[in-house]
Parts: structure tokens; C-alpha cells; sequence
């Protein structure tokens, strides 16, 4: 763990490939930032450059099509998953009971690459097994199913890290994460010409709702920024590094141990176009997660959880 640009980060196959004392520093260290700030820059991660390389390029084709275009694949109803959600379609500030405008930006966004069979409550499929509606654009599925993947394992990988940094086995969340229900946004930061509306953000301050989030952002590109400490602190996007952050899941998993940080994409004059990927890992519909170490803790079951927190947003 070291700091780049004043920011805590990880080297994740530095970690996994450490033994003895080494790796219990790496895991004491990777327990405090999520104490602390709940966010970190992932370095030496391991997913192929070719992979990253193909999805930003696919994204950019289509956020660049016409609004007739992307509207073929917009999403059919409020609160419909999937799809392209077009500007002025979202607040996160309200899933923290703050009435804002709508933020400034567009996104498309797809869910689990598999459906399974044996889920009782069929909210699961009305919800988060519905179709990601896809664009039709030369290799764009392709290119976003082999990074969906990606994002599968290496959060995988990093769930595994976290269970070491709770002094758990490194196996401990697998049984929550046989058939996750991940999503994967892709998001475009208009450019601002004119300052925004009171109280308008590129994205409203919020805190991500599942266990963990793999942020790739636009390299060289700000805009995102955590509250640590009564201030805004600008989390730097240099090339090769993902961001992940703590959700809400996890903050209750640990007992509040580690935290779900308040974050905002900020919205200031003239700023340029901004891209982002973000990958939010949920485990299983049926998950029940209880609070570690915690007899008195409430239990919540990670589906309906997440749909209650999603539809919050939704205008």
C-alpha cells in the first residue's frame, strides 16, 4: 500500500502473490483505508490492457451515436435496469433523502451475463435478470460481455483481499458469490459550457449500495471526489488504476467497521466530456448478509436490498 498523487493505493497481485509477514501488513493496511476512507486506487491488477482498451472503445462509439440512436436501446419504463438512461433521468442525491435537479449526464447499462433457474422469488427476475438491451453496434456486446467478466473476477479478487483484511478465511464470501447480481454502467459527463443549476451535479452526492464498486475512469479526466474529513477531496485518475470503493452492503457486512463514503461527480464551468465504467458487485439475490461479529445485527437479503435502493433514484 502506498500513496500516489496523496491517494491511498493497493497492489493487488503484489498482495496475492506475498507470503508471512509481508501479506499481513498488505492486509492490515488494506483494513485501515477501509476504515478510513472506504476508497482506494487498485494497481497491479492483472486484467488485460486489450480488454480495457476494446470496451472504452465501443462505449465511445455509442454515446457518439445520435439520440435517435441510443434511443432504440433506451430503457422502456422508469426503473427498468438496463439500457441507455438519457440525461435528466437520475438523482443519486435522493437515495440520501436530498431533493436535487437531475444530474448532468447519460449512461448505458447492462446486467449478469447468465440467468440461473432457481431463484424463489421471482422479483429477481422482474428486476435484475431482465434483458440488458443492446445496441446495435459492430462488437459492442462482445467487447462489454468480456469486460463484464473481467470485472467478475477481479472482484472476485479483491472480495478475497477484503476477507483477509477482516482476518476472515480468504474463501469466506464465495458461498455469497456463486451467482452474483452485478451490474456494469457506463457513463458520459457531458461537457459544461454554463454553470449548473443550484444544487446539480454531474452526479449528486451519494454512496454506492452493494458490497463494492471497480471504478475505471476517463484517465487524466476529474471530477470525482470523496468527503473525508468535512471536505471534498478530488480522487486522481491516473492511467492503469482502478477505484474501488466500499457500498452500503459492506458497511453493514462489517458492522460498520469499514465505510460506505459519501462521493459526488462535481459539476463546474467549462469542463470537458468525461467517461467513466463502473462496475457494481452485489452478491447473490438470495444472499442473506449478516453483520460480522455482530449476535444483535440485522439481517438483509441482498436483492430486494439493492431494488429498493435503486428505484429511490429513478425520476
Amino acid at each position: 500500500m502506498g500513496w500516489l498523487m496523496e491517494f491511498p493505493t493497493f497492489c493487488l497481485l503484489e498482495f496475492e502473490t506475498s507470503s508471512g509477514e509481508q501479506r499481513t501488513k498488505m492486509a492490515q493496511e488494506l483494513d485501515t483505508i477501509c476504515r478510513d476512507t472506504g476508497f482506494l486506487l487498485l494497481d497491479d491488477h492483472g486484467v488485460p490492457e486489450h480488454i480495457i482498451a476494446a470496451q472504452w472503445e465501443v462505449v465511445a462509439r455509442f454515446f457518439a451515436c445520435p439520440v435517435t440512436e441510443k434511443q432504440k436501446v433506451a430503457a422502456p419504463y422508469a426503473g427498468y435496469p438496463y439500457g441507455w438512461l438519457g440525461p435528466n433521468q437520475e438523482a443519486l442525491a435522493a437515495s440520501k433523502g436530498e431533493k436535487t435537479p437531475p444530474d448532468l449526464k447519460e449512461s448505458f447499462n447492462g446486467g449478469p451475463l447468465s440467468i440461473p433457474e432457481n431463484i424463489a422469488d421471482t422479483r429477481a427476475y422482474e428486476f435484475c435478470y431482465q434483458p440488458t438491451l443492446w445496441p446495435d453496434i459492430e462488437g459492442f456486446k462482445e467487447a462489454w460481455c468480456r469486460y463484464y467478466k473481467a470485472m467478475e473476477d477481479l472482484a472476485k479478487r479483491v472480495m478475497a483481499a477484503l476477507g483477509e483484511a477482516l482476518g476472515l478465511a480468504r474463501s469466506y464470501f464465495d458461498p455469497f458469490l456463486s451467482q452474483p447480481i452485478s451490474a456494469l454502467r457506463a457513463l458520459h459527463y457531458p461537457s459544461t459550457a454554463e454553470r449548473a443549476e443550484v444544487g446539480q451535479q454531474r452526479a449528486g452526492a451519494h454512496t454506492d449500495y452493494g458490497s463494492l464498486t471497480i471504478l475505471l475512469p476517463q484517465s487524466g479526466r476529474s471530477g470525482l471526489q470523496i468527503s473525508h474529513q468535512g471536505k471534498w477531496i478530488d480522487v486522481p485518475a491516473p492511467e492503469g488504476c482502478f477505484v474501488i470503493n466500499i457500498g452500503d452492503l459492506m458497511e453493514h457486512w462489517t458492522s460498520g467497521r469499514w465505510v460506505s463514503t459519501l462521493h459526488r461527480v462535481v459539476a463546474q464551468p467549462n469542463q470537458l466530456s468525461r467517461k467513466s465504467l463502473a462496475f457494481f458487485h452485489q452478491p447473490n439475490w438470495e444472499a442473506q448478509i449478516t453483520p460480522i461479529n455482530n449476535n444483535n445485527g440485522k439481517t438483509v437479503v441482498s436483492g430486494p436490498y439493492l431494488m429498493d435502493k435503486f428505484k429511490s433514484t429513478n425520476l
